[in-house]
This record gives C-alpha cells, sequence and structure tokens, in this order.
C-alpha cells in the first residue's frame, strides 16, 4: 500500500507542475498530513524533488518516453473516461491516477486533451474527498479483493446479508455490470469455496474482506465478462415485510440466496433481538423458516404467519 501513495504521490506531482502544499497532497491521497514527509522521502530516493515556498514539486527528467496514443485515439479515450466517471456507483481514486498517468504522456502532443484528463481527474478526487468514509471503505474492500484476484488466493468476504454472511469465494473477474438506474455498480464474480457455484456479488454490499493463503486457479474455459444471449427475466418480485424475533443471529444466513432489502436489526424493550426485514414472498421463504427452527419466530403479518402455520400443521398431518 505505501509504495501504491508514493506512486500516486508522484503522479500528484507531475500533473502539477506548480507544486502542491502538503495539506493539499495529503487531502488528495486520503492519508494524514503527517505522513507526506515520509513518502516525499521515499520518492526522493528515485525522482528529483523538492520544495519551495511551501509547495513540492518534481523536476521532470529528460530520460522520459511515453507511448504516445494519435490525436483520434486520444479524444476516444477523454470521452471514455468521463463516461465511465459519470457512471460509476462510486468513485475510485487509481481511476484519478490513471487518468493523471496517461494524461502526462498526451501534454506534447494533445495539451487540450491532456488539460481535459487531467481536470477529470481532481473532479473524481473531489468526489471521492466528499463521501470520504464510505468511498475510503469500498476501496478498501476492492483492493484487497483485486489482491486476491491477481495472486490466486481465496477471499473470505462479509457481506450486508442478514446475519452478516460470511462466504468464501475464489474471484474470477472484477468488472461492471449494469444496474436498473443506470449506474455501474463494480462487482465480483467468483467461486463459491468447496462448490461449483458461481456467484456474483456487488461490492457495495461487502463489508470486509480477508486474503487466505488457500490458492485456486481460473478455469482455462471460462470467458470474463459473457452473458447469457437471452438473459432470464421476471415480473415484479412479490415482497413481504417481516418482522422476526432472532435468538440466533446465524440463523438469518438461510436468507441469503432469496430477494431481500437490507435488514434493519434492533433490541426490543426486553433485550430481544427484532429483525425488519423486506423479503420475497415465495416457496423457498417457508423452506428457509423452517431450515431456522425455533431459532426464528415470526411476530408479523398476522396474515403470513397463519399461512406458515397452516403450512406446517398439512405437513404434520401427513406423518
Amino acid at each position: 500500500m505505501k509504495g501504491e501513495r508514493v506512486a500516486q504521490l508522484e503522479l500528484l506531482l507531475r500533473s502539477h507542475p506548480e507544486g502542491l502544499r502538503r495539506a493539499e497532497i495529503a487531502r488528495r491521497l486520503g492519508v494524514h498530513r503527517s505522513t507526506i514527509s515520509r513518502y516525499v522521502e521515499d520518492l526522493s530516493q528515485h525522482i528529483d524533488i523538492y520544495e519551495e515556498n511551501n509547495l513540492i514539486k518534481i523536476k521532470e527528467g529528460d530520460d522520459d518516453s511515453p507511448m504516445e496514443l494519435s490525436v483520434y485515439e486520444s479524444l476516444a479515450f477523454n470521452m471514455s473516461a468521463e463516461a465511465l466517471a459519470s457512471s460509476v456507483s462510486m468513485q475510485n481514486p487509481h481511476l484519478a491516477s490513471g487518468l493523471r498517468k496517461i494524461a502526462m504522456n498526451m501534454r506534447t502532443y494533445a495539451p487540450k486533451i491532456s488539460e481535459n484528463i487531467f481536470v477529470l481527474a481532481d473532479a473524481i478526487d473531489k468526489k471521492i474527498e466528499e463521501s470520504m468514509i464510505e468511498t475510503s471503505s469500498y476501496n478498501k474492500v476492492l483492493e484487497v479483493l483485486i489482491d486476491c484476484w491477481v495472486s490466486g488466493r481465496i477471499a473470505k468476504i462479509t457481506t450486508n446479508t442478514p446475519g452478516n454472511e460470511e462466504i468464501e469465494i475464489a474471484p474470477y473477474f472484477i468488472g461492471f455490470s449494469d444496474s436498473i438506474d443506470g449506474r455501474k455498480p463494480m462487482t465480483v464474480t467468483g467461486r463459491l469455496r468447496h462448490t461449483k457455484d458461481i456467484i456474483t456479488l456487488n461490492i457495495e454490499s461487502i463489508i470486509s474482506v480477508q486474503m487466505l493463503n488457500e490458492t485456486y486457479t481460473i478455469p482455462d474455459n471460462l470467458k470474463p465478462f459473457t452473458k447469457k444471449e437471452k438473459e432470464d427475466s421476471y415480473d415484479a418480485i412479490d415482497m413481504i415485510p417481516l418482522v422476526l424475533k432472532v435468538k440466533e443471529k446465524s440463523a438469518l444466513n438461510s436468507f441469503s440466496t432469496l430477494v431481500h432489502e437490507k435488514p434493519e436489526m434492533a433490541e426490543n424493550e426486553n433485550g430481544e433481538l427484532i429483525c425488519n426485514i423486506k423479503v420475497e414472498n415465495s416457496i423457498e421463504l417457508y423452506l428457509r423458516l423452517v431450515q431456522c427452527g425455533t431459532s426464528v419466530e415470526i411476530i408479523s403479518p398476522e396474515s403470513f404467519k397463519s399461512r406458515f402455520v397452516a403450512e406446517l400443521k398439512k405437513i404434520i398431518s401427513m406423518y
């Protein structure tokens, strides 16, 4: 992570030849101001860097020989970057640093496009700053997932599903998916450990990730980012708001395969854990409630509770 920050510092200084103050660098990198001195010292071991009038600057070397894009390629890249930045649901500091790297290469032969990309990178930094806590947590999760993907290591994931379910997956792909509201949330697709099941998770739904020592390999015949020619389509799913008394929180993991909204957990006046959750009203819901046994009790709605009891009586009568 430290090496990554030093690389980002270099890009920031190269894209701002007029120099930047330590406070501004800390804000853009999302770190405490006290750590900037260490990054500056590390960077100075590799390139000519100096401070003048409280502005940290970098002296451009004569040995830079960037690969040039054509003007048309540069414009196409600029338009693609703008479309990506405006449609993603979460901004990423690595996108900003990558844009600066490309913009640096364009400065000599496409200065206007280069300037546009620098402005776009600064705009991304500003959006990140406006939602620092949420974005920082999201990007930490994303970085660990990428590390797992690149190194071929199993990821242990905690999700915001009922009971904060923990699962272990072998990440196969990380990329964007489409959503109804036009956003493009970042998702990870992988195989559930010890199974053949392939799942896709919205990275925004992941609370934390831990890289495990166990390794995996991606099948050679598995192609990234391919979709079925015709996706299954569904009419509006019948959802029902349930109020449940939860005796064992882990029992709520049974609901992870159901379509549901984020559960709301709270204690009542008796210290009992109450879960409010909107979930699909299907036969699978009945099966999941049976699976919970005595660990979960239906409080409301009364109509659903009555139907559930009636189904249980039918089953009992068979035996």
